[in-house]
């Protein structure tokens, strides 16, 4: 248990770099909604107008340092963006991700929350974020991995999205619930991450045959999380190469809305 925290740790010490030198503002919020309470990290731009909000959704380890860390880096690109932790409440122990022991625990308790209150979470989230003073009323969903998942799914269940951005998640391709999407959706594929690969042509098909939108980018030499191990400095020049070329598309696609 002690090596897993101590790998852990370790593995986000770029990210807390980059927070700690970060000059933007940050802020924790609680949510609070039918009783309950979702802890959420937001980070602002250094802009002079109101902006669009993106609703950053963690990986399968919860709210790590690193998904703030990119939620930081949304707001340098001139974005509102705000992470919360799905894991909020989860026990009398557990009160957010930091409370569990290690990683794996955290992973554990995520495969257990209920799909219907992750939903009730993130619709909570996109309220209060997109009627802040600083915001323009616009929001975005973009998720990693898990988060990718949730990303597609919360498309398929909430109005007043502007687009879905989808980072190596699976899709949602029954037919009724795709129906319900009206943005567009976006996806960002590692090359190497056939497991998640491997499910891009039915997505498309689905989304093709139902008239919605869907286009996608697959990064070769990339893997699985190339995000997240492209920020590290140690990362590989394939991961690296990806984050970046993702970053010139994911500022583009954020400027034409």
């Amino acid at each position: 248990m002690l090596l897993l925290i101590y790998d852990l740790c370790l593995a986000q010490d770029y990210a807390l770099r980059q927070l700690e030198e970060s000059p933007r503002h940050h802020e924790w919020v609680e949510i609070e909604y039918n009783g309950r309470i979702v802890h959420s990290f937001v980070a602002y731009p250094e802009v002079s107008e109101n902006r669009l909000a993106v609703i950053v959704i963690h990986e399968n380890r919860g709210l790590t340092d690193w998904v703030r860390s990119f939620t930081d880096q949304v707001a340098e690109a001139g974005y509102i963006a705000i992470a919360p932790d799905l894991l909020s409440e989860f026990d009398e122990n557990h009160n957010r991700t930091s409370d569990f022991e290690h990683s794996d625990a955290a992973s554990d308790a995520l495969y257990q929350l209920d799909p219907d209150q992750i939903t009730q979470d993130l619709l909570a989230v996109q309220s209060y974020i997109s009627s802040i003073p600083a915001a323009n009323g616009q929001t975005v969903v973009a998720g990693f991995c898990w988060g990718g998942s949730e990303s597609f799914r919360f498309a398929t269940n909430a109005s007043g999205l502007s687009a879905a951005l989808v980072f190596y998640g699976s899709a949602i391709t029954d037919p009724d619930q795709v129906q319900q999407i009206s943005v567009p959706v976006y996806g960002f594929y590692g090359g190497n991450d056939q497991r998640i690969n491997a499910t891009i042509p039915e997505t498309e098909e689905v989304m093709d045959g139902l008239g919605k939108y869907y286009e996608y980018k697959i990064y070769q030499g990339a893997g699985h999380g190339y995000m997240r191990t492209g920020d590290d400095p140690d990362g590989s020049e394939a991961n690296i190469n990806a984050r970046n070329e993702t970053w010139e598309w994911l500022r583009e696609i954020l400027d034409e809305i």
